[in-house]
Formats: structure tokens, C-alpha cells, sequence
């Protein structure tokens, strides 16, 4: 019986979510020197997606998570990335050149980073602020006499758990076959990224923006957007707030997910409000249960 218990635990998959780009390659093309190389690079090797040819700003170049299962000892990833990191959303132009054409009429805008928009009684316009008091980036169409733009907010999910290093370390000595299954648990955390990070921004910008009679544009990847309650669809432009433009990630082809469109959803910020925060409260006996659980531990 023994045997027959062993025999079976070792054929349960087990799943966890691990590096799934490494500075713009995806982790399951990479070989056993190259996870090795790039898991000791540090800070050290140019971002891809950047235009400036600056060098990636995390360390260890993560690009995003993905979902990696271990059946048996054979490892695999399995769905697509989710996006944890801004500049990931900066292949090819895509997104400047899809938000331009769909809010400005054109494809090709001017772009303009870290605008100041909020700042305090007291601060100069000289002085440094808080990400909530700069627009990320303004699309500009300068053709006309008159300033025609939209702001624009790009947001990738965090991911709580034990630190990526654990993987790192794990990848620097990894001789193979094949890839290792992530040393730590850790997931994508959609809620904090959510109502915590990205509507405290909407909630401070959208309501200037709706008087100044312009747009603010967000990009999120699919992922993300599946993890949101549903939000009211508006049927014009000028009913909406916000435009979200959701991208996600092709097949591996010469070592990399490449950036795609997947859908826009115009709302209004009343509506995406709802749709970051809404959920089903759990039962009160569910609830209580935690509880009891949480009381046992201590």
C-alpha cells in the first residue's frame, strides 16, 4: 500500500508561479547556461522595450510571471504571461501607437513622461512628487494649434511570496534537463494592484481630466483584466472616462511571447470603480470559519 501511495504523490501536479521572461526572453526557451546567465546579470543588461536603450531597472530582469507545472519531475510552463513590469507594455509601440489611433485619431503621438499633475500646498513645481501626482505618460497630437492628448497609465500586477532571489539562486547552479519548478510559492495579486495601486489614481486624475474634457487611457493585460468584476461597456467614446486597452501575449517564436492586441472597453470611472472593487462577500459561516482557523495559530 505503501508503494501504491508513493506511486500516486508523485504523479500529483504541482503548480507555482515563477519568472516567466527574463529582459525579454521567455524563461522555457532559455538553456541551462543561459538561465545561469541571466540569473546572475543583476542590473547589468539593456531593457528591451525601452527606447533609450536604458538598462533594465529590476533586478534580474523579470519581465512577468507565469504558471509553471511539475508532473512527475518534468516541468513545464503552461498559459501566458501576466505582466509585472510597466516597460513590458513598450514593445514595438504598440500600445502608444493602438491608444493614439483609437482616442487621438493618430498613430504616431508625441509622448511625454511624468507630467505633474497634483501637487501640495506647499511643494514647487521643481520639487519631486509622488507617482500619484504625475501622469505616466501624455499622448500629444501637436499637428494642430491646439494641444489634442489623452493621459495614459500602464499597470502590471505584484506578486507577494517569498523573494525571486530563492529562483535566482536556484537558476545560477541549474545544470538541467529542462527548466526548474520555482523554489517558492507566490502568485499574482490582482487585488492589490487593483483597488489598492491602480483606482486610488483613477479616483485623484479621472475626475480633472472629465472637466479638462479629456481622456484617460489605462493598459492592463488580460490577466489582469479577467481578475476584474464586470464593467458597464459604453457605446461611444465620448460617454467614457477611461478607455482600457487590454493586450496579451503570442506563442513563443524565436524565444519570445510577442505583445498583441486583445480588446478595448470604454467605461465610465463610476463603473470601473465597481469593476475594481466588486466581488461576493464570502458567507458569514465561511467567514467565521477563518476565524476559528486564524485563532488556532496563535
Amino acid at each position: 500500500m505503501a508503494k501504491r501511495s508513493r506511486s500516486r504523490s508523485d504523479q500529483r501536479v504541482k503548480r507555482r508561479y515563477g519568472a516567466g521572461e527574463l529582459f525579454g526572453i521567455a524563461v522555457s526557451s532559455l538553456t541551462p547556461d543561459e538561465l545561469q546567465r541571466f540569473s546572475a546579470a543583476g542590473l547589468k543588461i539593456p531593457c528591451p522595450y525601452k527606447a533609450s536603450g536604458a538598462n533594465c531597472h529590476k533586478k534580474g530582469g523579470i519581465c512577468s510571471l507565469i504558471s509553471f507545472e511539475d508532473k512527475g519531475g518534468q516541468v513545464m510552463v503552461v498559459g501566458s504571461p501576466i505582466t509585472t513590469c510597466p516597460s513590458r507594455f513598450l514593445e514595438n509601440n504598440l500600445v502608444f501607437e493602438w491608444v493614439g489611433q483609437t482616442v487621438l485619431g493618430m498613430s504616431h503621438p508625441n509622448i511625454v513622461s511624468e507630467v505633474s499633475f497634483l501637487m501640495g500646498k506647499e511643494q514647487k513645481e521643481s520639487e519631486p512628487e509622488d507617482e500619484v501626482g504625475r501622469i505616466d505618460k501624455v499622448l500629444v497630437d501637436v499637428s494642430g494649434q491646439d494641444l489634442k492628448w489623452c493621459a495614459l497609465e500602464m499597470q502590471a500586477v505584484y506578486f507577494p511570496g517569498q523573494k525571486m532571489e530563492n529562483d535566482f539562486a536556484l537558476m545560477r547552479e541549474w545544470k538541467g534537463p529542462g527548466l526548474p519548478f520555482p523554489s517558492r510559492i507566490r502568485r499574482p495579486d490582482f487585488r492589490s494592484s487593483g483597488p489598492k495601486r491602480l483606482m486610488p489614481q483613477l479616483q485623484i486624475k479621472v475626475p480633472t481630466l472629465r472637466r479638462w474634457g479629456k481622456k484617460m487611457a489605462v493598459v492592463i493585460d488580460k490577466a489582469f483584466a479577467e481578475s476584474l468584476w464586470p464593467m458597464r461597456r459604453v457605446g461611444h467614446i465620448s460617454n467614457a472616462d477611461i478607455i482600457w486597452f487590454i493586450v496579451t501575449y503570442g506563442d513563443v517564436q524565436q524565444g519570445r511571447h510577442s505583445l498583441q492586441k486583445h480588446d478595448v472597453l470604454m467605461t465610465t470611472l463610476e463603473d470601473a470603480v465597481e469593476g475594481l472593487t466588486g466581488g461576493v462577500p464570502v458567507t458569514l459561516d465561511a467567514f467565521e470559519t477563518s476565524i476559528r482557523k486564524k485563532l488556532s495559530r496563535s
